[in-house]
């Protein structure tokens, strides 16, 4: 993890003064550290038993559809709103620096779906936790949560308790 962790671009004050900001851009752009990334990502995950990974906008896509891409799955984009052209569920929620939405298509997930849900990074998981309840609220069961970052002083898998969480570079 330490090759991943060197192509991991520290920003200071941004998006506002006192964040660090992990930039990842310099991981994706090198197409040996992308797929060595995608590959752990999903590693722990081979022999369950998935039907789709959800991303939320904008860096979960990056990794998401590459996961399933790589597992042979589909890809649900967990979008800002009024981004989906179809009937939505909608959850809104609180972030460090201030409130967000997500929404999905009603018919992204149902009874009987396990769903790997992939992002950048994990910081105070309140993102994350918002997009488990709102894979939940369609009916689908959230099998685990992945991240390529996990900021741990921030703390952010205690609110992912109930699923198991798999980080690959921590900070």
């Amino acid at each position: 993890m330490d090759r991943l962790k060197s192509c991991i671009r520290n920003i200071p004050d941004f998006p506002k003064p006192g964040i660090q900001f992990k930039d990842i851009t310099p991981l994706v752009k090198d197409p040996a550290m992308l797929r060595l990334a995608v590959h752990q990502l999903i590693h722990p995950f081979l022999g369950e038993r998935l039907t789709a990974v959800a991303g939320m906008e904008a860096r979960g896509f990056i990794f998401g559809s590459l996961a399933a891409w790589d597992l042979g799955i589909g890809f649900v984009p967990l979008r800002k709103p009024g981004k989906l052209p179809y009937n939505v569920q909608t959850i809104s929620f609180e972030l460090e620096y201030g409130a967000a939405t997500l929404e999905v298509h009603m018919d992204a997930f149902g009874p009987g779906d396990r769903v790997l849900l992939v992002d950048d990074l994990i910081a105070t998981g309140g993102t994350a936790a918002a997009s488990c309840e709102l894979i939940e609220k369609l009916g689908a069961e959230v099998a685990a949560c992945a991240f390529v970052i996990e900021l741990d002083a921030l703390d952010g898998r205690s609110r992912l308790k109930r699923y198991p969480v798999h980080s690959l570079i921590h900070f």
